[in-house]
């Protein structure tokens, strides 16, 4: 009997699920609202322009090249990876600039500009990057392929000694703020928490190892746009015999009586049945919205959110050769611009931003002759606040941005070279993607919405129900949702496994009528050909004797 997966929402983790569960020999289905996949990693087109609507930083390769290993695929045969020369263009308020490279000699040289020409500058770099190595390497190890299920997961003696080298109370800025001197270099050493939506302030220290993977393994680009990780994992899962289902709205998760998981409902009243629901849509939306009231959907609808973007997406006139591939533009009053995004919900009144130029580094991504632009501006999500208006925020944003742009690169015409715009801000979040309250990037990483604390992959609640995504552990960020879609993958196949030792059992037991037994063998059976089983030798062995003694050969 093969067990029939439904999962809602083609993102990143739906999609990766997909793949892997379709490959193990799963019946998978893919309901999505909208009309592309990918979610906030999707593409939007414009007139021969092409951008990248969420995520365009590549980072942490070993993870992507491990997905698609676990699939039987080499990844060069599906994504060509191009590395960005340089990994950011990060100008001050004062029209300084450094430059965040992977050359050590050329970043060396350039740390002593802010930090001093003597031997301590170099001697206190490398000891952050150990550090930051440190992180990166436990990290992965601890929070990234770690399932906890179950609280004594995460409270098992064994996480002790990586645990103590993570730095767990303290913060990335205070982290940095060891090994730096200079403001400069405190801000450009940690304005990288703005991947996971947090405050260097409040970020904790272990992901610090975002500066550890930028600076070790570089920053790429997949050519022709992020999503084509994407559009591959979909080619994967369709081979494999997944059926994905676009511009199909999901309005009700149905769990019956008992509480188990049954299928979904549409919006056009269809109801689709299956053994197991996975949720890849805004897990706080989904409890709030898609399944019975519980308190503790409503407990989820209080936590610490990431922060949401007002981004511009332009289409230029003309190539603008100031900017790179990327570009970070800090705020003078750096604390204060994060405490007016995470304690006050609103647009800093000097924001910090980041531009990318995907046709800088691939020239599909604009028509010759002319620039593709994104801007992310980070802002507080929708919140209870009185007197936010957002459209008059985006208004203030864009007058910000193109006067820091045109000041600092020194630009006098930059605001006439924009040739067509396309705004995203926090409302656009949330009804385009049904993120909880335009949080671009769920739940927050403090330190009680991690590991253990942070949802799990199983539903608690309600049997047959299981969560992929931003919101669900591991945590947020391509890469790391990636690795959720591995963990997710491992509890399904001894899920099975389990429940086709318990019918091997009732047959070793001789418990059945052979009428039964035959009904089991030949489930059984059915199972074992999906793949999904670790069992043991002895226990496979006994099963073939309980077959063949049932009349039916596996």
């Amino acid at each position: 009997m093969v067990v029939k997966i439904i999962i809602i929402g083609a993102g990143v983790g739906g999609t990766a699920a997909a793949a892997r569960l379709s490959k193990k020999g799963f019946q998978v289905e893919i309901y999505e609202k909208n009309a592309y996949n990918g979610g906030r990693c999707s593409l939007i087109y414009q007139n021969g322009h092409r951008f990248d609507q969420g995520p365009s930083l590549y980072l942490m390769p070993k993870i992507f090249e491990e997905t698609f290993e676990d699939l039987g695929e080499d990844i060069k045969n599906h994504i060509e990876l191009l590395k960005c020369p340089s990994n950011y263009s990060v100008h001050f308020h004062d029209g300084e600039t450094f430059e965040l490279t992977t050359d050590i000699s050329k970043l060396s040289r350039s740390l002593e500009k802010y930090e001093g020409c003597g031997e301590s500058t170099l001697i206190n770099f490398l000891s952050y990057l150990k550090e930051t190595h440190v992180h990166y390497q436990r990290s992965v190890k601890v929070a990234l392929k770690t399932d906890f299920q179950h609280w004594y997961d995460f409270f098992n003696p064994k996480h002790i000694p990586d645990v103590i080298q993570l730095h767990l109370l303290d913060t990335v800025y205070n982290r940095v703020c060891k090994y730096f001197k200079s403001d400069y270099m405190r801000k450009a050493f940690s304005f990288q928490t703005m991947y996971l939506g947090m405050s260097p302030y409040d970020g904790l220290a272990p992901y610090s190892l975002l500066q550890y993977t930028e600076i070790a393994e570089g920053i790429w680009y997949p050519k022709g746009g992020f999503n084509k990780v994407l559009q591959s994992l979909e080619k994967i899962a369709v081979q494999y015999g997944a059926k994905f289902n676009y511009n199909t709205d999901v309005q009700e998760i149905v769990v019956d009586d008992k509480g188990e998981a049954k299928g979904i409902k549409l919006a056009n009243g269809d109801v689709v049945n299956s053994d197991v629901v996975i949720c890849n849509a805004d897990l706080i939306y989904a409890y709030n919205k898609l399944l019975p009231k519980t308190s503790y959907a409503e407990k989820l609808g209080k936590k610490e959110l990431t922060s949401s973007s007002i981004s511009f997406y332009w289409s230029m006139k003309k190539i603008v050769s100031q900017l790179k591939v990327h570009n970070i533009f800090l705020a003078e009053k750096y604390k204060q611009s994060f405490d007016q995004i995470f304690k006050d919900h609103t647009l800093p009144d000097e924001p910090s931003f980041y531009v990318n130029v995907p046709s800088r580094i691939d020239p599909t991504a604009a028509p010759e002759g002319k620039d593709t632009i994104v801007v992310l501006v980070p802002v507080g999500h929708i919140s209870n606040v009185p007197n936010i208006d957002f459209d008059q925020l985006v208004k203030r944003a864009r007058e910000q941005v193109i006067d820091t742009i045109e000041k600092r690169l020194k630009i006098s015409n930059f605001r006439s070279l924009i040739d067509h715009e396309i705004v995203n801000d926090p409302r656009t979040w949330q009804n385009e993607f049904n993120l909880w309250k335009g949080s671009i990037l769920g739940l927050s990483h403090s330190l009680f919405q991690v590991l253990w604390f942070r949802p799990s992959l199983k539903c608690k609640i309600f049997e047959n129900l299981y969560f992929v995504g931003a919101s669900a552990q591991p945590g947020t960020g391509v890469p790391i949702v990636l690795c959720g879609a591995k963990l997710l993958e491992k509890q399904l196949c001894d899920r099975e496994a389990k429940e086709v030792f318990r019918l091997f059992y009732g047959i070793v037991e001789g418990k059945l009528s052979a009428k039964e037994e035959k009904e089991r063998a030949r489930q059984a059976a059915g199972a074992r050909d999906t793949d999904v089983l670790r069992l043991t030798n002895y226990t496979y062995n006994i099963a073939k004797y309980n077959f063949r003694r049932a009349g039916w050969s596996p």
